[in-house]
């Protein structure tokens, strides 16, 4: 199943997305895509009714928002690929790095970015955004993280790296909360139709321009294994997002210059779709 919201921000409506193109309105399932939908999305499959049943609805012109209405938590891992903590100067971790940023950095699919006031350093990150399903707390094994996973979603982790990394006092979230920081989307696709979610390919480019080529089967730490670490340290609540880290290829390896305005940065994942933002001075 594939979930999107369509709509200016804060009049978002939930929308089914069919293969063939086809769009249909969910308003009459749920007010939005969130929290109390998804989990009960969990406990009953067949929430959503087949196509035919649901009313169809023309999208065309639309704002596309963030698949997912705003999170209670935005929890980011640092590092979880090799070659990307080695392009920032650091040894693999031993442990899931854990950071946060506001929940209020989401924003849709095509929105503008906004380079921060004084900003030097912005950089793009592509990640796969997990979407929590069902309220997680001390799983017993990575074994047990699936039933928690409503689905997945294409993430931009933008970045300002002075913020987060010369004028952070030794925590990040200075360089990752700034407004606009995450789009997201442009859909959300269910777990069952995502299948095993450490075979996809995450690319990056900036003004049509490659920057990253990887696969989630390149992460330290995988899906699994870090919805039962957080939930060793923390309680994951329907409609949060996890996002896993991203591969090599970022503007802080110093390859490449960070991002100005008017610059275009494009993300993708297999299967879950494309992003394109243009950076626009806050």
């Amino acid at each position: 199943m594939r979930l999107m919201r369509i709509g200016e921000p804060g009049h978002e409506r939930p929308v089914l997305v069919c293969p063939e193109g086809r769009h249909y309105d969910l308003s009459g399932i749920t007010e939005d895509i969130d929290g109390a939908f998804l989990t009960a999305l969990a406990d009953n499959p067949h929430l959503v009714p087949a196509e035919p049943v649901l009313p169809e609805t023309d999208i065309t012109g639309l704002r596309i928002g963030a698949p997912v209405a705003r999170p209670s938590a935005l929890l980011c891992i640092g590092q979880n690929y090799a070659a990307h903590a080695a392009e920032s100067g650091a040894e693999p971790p031993e442990q899931p790095i854990l950071f946060y940023k506001s929940p209020n950095t989401v924003v849709g699919p095509y929105d503008d970015v906004l380079i921060p006031r004084g900003s030097k350093k912005t950089d793009w990150e592509v990640e796969l955004a997990v979407v929590i399903g069902r309220r997680a707390s001390y799983l017993d094994s990575p074994a047990d993280a699936a039933a928690h996973i409503a689905g997945y979603a294409v993430s931009n982790d933008v970045s300002e790296r002075a913020f987060q990394l010369e004028e952070s006092g030794g925590q990040w979230s200075k360089g990752k909360s700034c407004a606009t920081f995450n789009p997201l989307g442009p859909v959300l696709v269910t777990a069952d139709e995502v299948g095993d979610p450490q075979q996809l390919r995450l690319r990056s480019f900036v003004n049509g321009e490659p920057r990253q080529d990887s696969s989630t089967a390149d992460m330290i730490f995988s899906v699994a294994h870090l919805v039962h670490h957080l939930s060793q340290y923390l309680v994951l609540e329907p409609g949060d997002i996890i996002n896993t880290g991203t591969p090599q290829g970022v503007a802080l390896s110093g390859r490449f210059p960070y991002l100005g305005p008017d610059d275009v940065m494009e993300v993708e994942i297999s299967g879950l779709g494309r992003q394109r933002s243009v950076c626009r001075p806050a």
